[in-house]
């Protein structure tokens, strides 16, 4: 192969991107049959979830999206009940957002439902090649997380 020319298929940021790609897609047509939800919307449902209250900057921090699809996914879930917003009383441009009884409930619904996903995709590896993936990730996070 020519050093000037960079073969995508083997490009490991490529390879992890497609992967991980792959992964959310599967995963999504499972939240998206049960509730009708978009990507942005379970990532919201699930770092309030998982966290509790949260500002929309924590939660674009948490789960990585842009401020306008974390924007979206929260008037989705306000629109449905799913979440409230409370301003701050120190600082009134930022709000607070929890979920309702009724956007817990969606949640604990779809926590088994994503644990059971997840044991899936890993069941299709070796104990060996599972221990492999949860170290080799592990080190990416660490090594660039150093970087940044």
């Amino acid at each position: 192969m020519e050093p000037d020319i960079l073969e995508l298929e083997s490009f490991l940021p490529y390879r992890l991107y497609r992967l991980a790609d792959t992964v959310s897609r599967e995963f999504s047509k499972i939240y998206k049959e049960r509730h009708g939800l978009t990507r942005p919307e379970w990532r919201t449902l699930s770092g309030l979830g998982e966290r509790g209250t949260m500002t929309a900057t924590e939660l674009r921090e948490q789960s990585a999206m842009h401020k306008t699809k974390v924007s979206r996914a929260v008037a989705e879930l306000e629109r449905r009940r799913w979440l409230t917003r409370t301003p701050d009383e120190s600082d009134r441009r930022v709000e607070h957002l929890a979920l309702t009884k009724a956007g817990l409930a969606a949640y604990r619904e779809m926590v088994p439902l994503a644990k059971a996903f997840e044991s899936e995709l890993l069941a299709r590896l070796s104990a060996e090649e599972r221990a492999a993936i949860v170290r080799g990730v592990a080190a990416l996070e660490e090594a660039l997380g150093e970087m940044s």
